[in-house]
């Protein structure tokens, strides 16, 4: 998948298929399938500070993420090779059909840059890092909605009551 013609280690060879096999089961979905590329699965989202630890957890994740966003898939850009990990740049996209963390669907669509880090021991899988702008995709998402509402949703992604402004408050 790497776009060079650098030559791979077999350990190289082994971690790739494995990463591209991954991304190809979350896209349809088989969470069995992924959750089997780990031997104890552990997902860690930069952006949100979320940490997704054992089957339990990530499963989760997966049927939270796919509940908001059914049609989820990636466009994988680069893929590399460091000493322990492989980085994977790709784009990820769907469409926010359910609810996620309180933000009710919008019917919205995005489309977000961003960079996983697949850290290995030898050839196990330990551990996906995600990094992306949070920002990119939620002007997305939230392109549509009212002004007024849009704190009240943030407020409510980010775990945090909405805070409630009258004049008075906002004089003193």
């Amino acid at each position: 998948m790497s776009k060079d013609d650098t030559p791979r280690t077999a350990l190289q060879a082994r971690r790739e298929r494995l990463v591209l096999d991954h991304f190809a089961d979350e896209t349809r979905q088989d969470f069995d399938a992924v959750l089997g590329t780990f031997p104890h699965p552990h997902y860690e989202l930069v952006p949100s500070g979320e940490v997704h630890d054992g089957i339990a957890e990530v499963r989760q994740y997966y049927i939270d993420t796919r509940r908001a966003f059914p049609d989820q898939r990636h466009e994988i850009i680069q893929l590399r090779h460091a000493d322990d990990s492989v980085i994977v740049e790709f784009w990820l996209l769907g469409t926010h059909k359910g609810p996620l963390k309180g933000l009710p669907p919008t019917g919205n669509s995005f489309r977000c840059r961003m960079n996983a880090f697949f850290i290995f021991e030898g050839d196990r899988l330990v551990c996906e890092r995600v990094y992306f702008d949070t920002l990119t995709m939620l002007r997305q998402l939230l392109a549509g909605v009212p002004a007024e509402q849009v704190g009240a949703l943030v407020a409510g992604l980010l775990g945090q009551p909405a805070a409630s402004r009258t004049p008075e408050t906002a004089a003193a």
